[in-house]
């Protein structure tokens, strides 16, 4: 079954759940539940599945909404999701990394847990000293060992401080960590917690970078697709939630023994009239994407799957993808997709921001750049939930999933921001709810 062949019509006017957000954590939620042999109702305004994991179809480009890539390591993910259904494929473990020094221009780090016969080149790679790459081992050790419920438990302090903590030289945080992790942060000033922060690192070790072959809305549909017809009501907003009842904007109301929000904390606050707890901060970043016929694909511009990253970090490109190297199903034959990404960018003026990449990228891999075709920008405000060391080490920030005896929340933003922490809240209030 198709999302698209989910029909409106003998649907119920009311169900044993209703869940209203047809993101990660609410489709997660609803698959969980029908496994306990509960059908929920999915409510979600928008056109479509997924909240922020979505793909746009352009001209025969799959567009991801903003670079996003699924850990495979990811517990969560490892628990529902079929690997081989969505036809994954990955990035290479490790980077190419813009560096602008008289000496420099790419370095080349890979990961030789991965790729063993790359040790040498690792150990020899001006990314870090040699003690920072001891260190790393050393980070390695320290992130598997301990559960991730225990990892998530450490008092934190933030990224930065922690690596200060850890030794590391001011050469590897300034070329590696911070134009890394900045950019799986969405924030290069590494104030994000450092449990994450070993979340994220234990993550990538372990596992690969992927992405679907249909893009990455490819996640949200497998779930959907789980679902029975008539479960999904997309198109359709929620105006407020009394009890159990939830007003919708075209006036119908819908009753259900249990509610659950699976929404950000400001609309979950705004349909239930219950304040606000915190004011709920978010990164953001900004993804441009390009594409160049592959016969004018210019030998500057390396095809080796691995992720560019740029050093300098008030340019307006962080970081660069070539997603059809990594997975050629995105884009038509003859084609080659190129993602851009900038992070931090509040104001947006897309014509000079595209403008500003050319220039930037022409430093990079020559004049041929002044021909890349500009496809589409996605600027994203709410692209991650922020994550600093007081959100991770305060209970009384953070929410309680169930709110009321009727009423539960679920979402990366009751936990830390990511994909698995949507997906394991989804999952515990399917739990709550069915008494497994």
């Amino acid at each position: 079954m198709s999302i698209d062949s989910q029909s409106h019509s003998n649907r119920p006017a009311d169900a044993p759940v209703i869940i209203v957000g047809a993101g990660m954590a609410g489709l997660t939620c609803a698959v969980y539940l029908k496994r306990a042999g509960i059908n929920a109702l999915v409510l979600d305004a928008s056109d479509g599945v997924g909240g922020r994991v979505r793909t746009d179809l352009v001209g025969g480009f799959r567009l991801d909404r903003g670079f996003q890539i699924l850990l495979t390591a990811y517990p969560e993910a490892q628990r529902l999701l079929n690997y081989s259904e969505l036809d994954l494929h990955s990035f290479r473990s490790g980077a190419l990394i813009r560096h602008q020094s008289a000496k420099l221009s790419w370095i080349t780090l890979l990961n030789p847990f991965q790729e063993p016969l790359s040790i040498v080149q690792t150990l020899v790679s001006p990314v870090g000293t040699l003690g920072d790459k001891l260190r790393i081992v050393e980070l390695l050790r320290r992130t598997q060992s301990l559960p991730i419920n225990e990892l998530f438990r450490q008092t934190p302090t933030t990224t930065l401080a922690f690596l200060h903590e850890m030794g590391f030289s001011e050469q590897i945080i300034e070329r590696f960590f911070r134009p890394f992790f900045g950019g799986i942060f969405l924030e290069d000033a590494l104030t994000t917690s450092s449990n994450f922060f070993e979340f994220c690192f234990r993550m990538f070790f372990m596992g690969g970078a992927a992405i679907p072959a249909n893009g990455i809305e490819a996640i949200p549909n497998q779930l959907a697709n789980r679902l029975a017809p008539g479960q999904i009501r997309l198109k359709t907003t929620t105006k407020r939630i009394d009890g159990h009842t939830v007003h919708l904007d075209s006036g119908e109301t819908l009753t259900g023994h249990a509610i659950v929000l699976a929404v950000d904390s400001a609309q979950a606050a705004q349909l239930t009239g219950r304040p606000l707890p915190v004011e709920q901060a978010f990164n953001h970043t900004t993804c441009t994407y390009f594409s160049v016929k592959s016969d004018q694909f210019t030998n500057n511009l390396p095809q080796e799957k691995l992720l560019l990253l740029n050093t300098h970090r008030s340019s307006a490109v962080h970081n660069v993808a070539i997603l059809s190297d990594v997975a050629p199903s995105y884009a038509p034959a003859g084609q080659t997709l190129i993602s851009v990404s900038t992070h931090g960018l509040v104001m947006l003026n897309e014509a000079e921001l595209v403008k500003q990449i050319r220039l930037e990228l022409t430093g990079w891999f020559g004049e041929s750049v002044q021909q890349w075709r500009h496809l589409r920008t996605y600027h994203i405000p709410h692209a991650l939930p922020a994550y600093n060391p007081d959100q991770a080490g305060n209970d009384a920030i953070r929410q309680p999933l169930q709110l009321t005896d009727c009423l539960y929340q679920c979402g990366d933003q009751t936990a830390y921001p990511s994909l698995n922490a949507a997906m394991q809240t989804g999952r515990e209030v399917a739990e709550m709810i069915s008494g497994h």
